[in-house]
């Protein structure tokens, strides 16, 4: 019939409500002071893809560049040719005997002996030293040590320099040894001071402030 009244419930818009049904007209409050879920990302996600970090800071390298690694390498060599040399103060032991025989002929054999063994054991605590310093910087430069560059150029320079002192004191396979070592030490330099070497150095240390 047209007057008859629709019963409660059933007015329009009123089943589209979730909370019609349970006496309430509107959602439920959060409690006093709780904080609604994060809606967005968090403020801070880290460094991603060891790219620059969520606040801008530059992520730090993650490995040297190209030429530092060949510096290294080329460090490895060094330090084989040190103990390559030491190996041929060993084998040259009766040839420093002879020539310091030939120096001073009034030395006793027992002297002689004595002289040699001093040269000999001097030429392979050099050797050893010499090697165990290129494995050193080896390793200290390829991490990105500032010092160790500054390291690095002083013992380079030094071993130039005495080097080209010594290259009148023999010859063959020594004196090509002599020459190799100059010429690695050299390229190596050049290798540490490339613009991108530096900038690897340069971001280390920043790093580590």
């Amino acid at each position: 019939m047209s007057g008859t009244t629709p019963p409660p419930g059933s007015g329009p818009g009123e089943d589209e409500n979730p909370y019609a049904q349970s006496g309430q007209g509107r959602p439920p409050e959060q409690p006093w002071g709780a904080t609604p879920p994060p809606s967005g990302p968090p403020a801070w996600s880290g460094p991603v893809d060891g790219g620059a970090s969520a606040w801008g800071e530059p992520a730090p390298p993650s490995e040297p560049p190209q030429s530092i690694r060949r510096a290294a390498i080329l460090m490895y060599v060094g330090a084989g040719l040190s103990v390559l040399g030491l190996l041929f103060t060993l084998l040259a032991r009766d040839s420093i005997r002879d020539a310091i025989r030939d120096n001073d002929s009034s030395l006793s054999a027992d002297d002689v002996d004595a002289a040699a063994n001093l040269i000999v054991g001097v030429g392979v605590v050099v050797g050893l030293l010499g090697a165990a310093l290129w494995l050193w910087m080896a390793y200290a430069n390829k991490a990105g040590k500032s010092w160790a560059r500054v390291v690095a150029t002083v013992l380079g320079g030094l071993n130039i320099l005495f080097t080209l002192f010594s290259l009148s004191g023999g010859g063959g396979l020594n004196l090509i040894i002599n020459v190799l070592t100059i010429a690695l030490a050299a390229y190596i330099l050049y290798l540490l001071y490339r613009p991108e070497s530096s900038a690897y150095y340069a971001a280390v240390s920043g790093k580590r402030r």
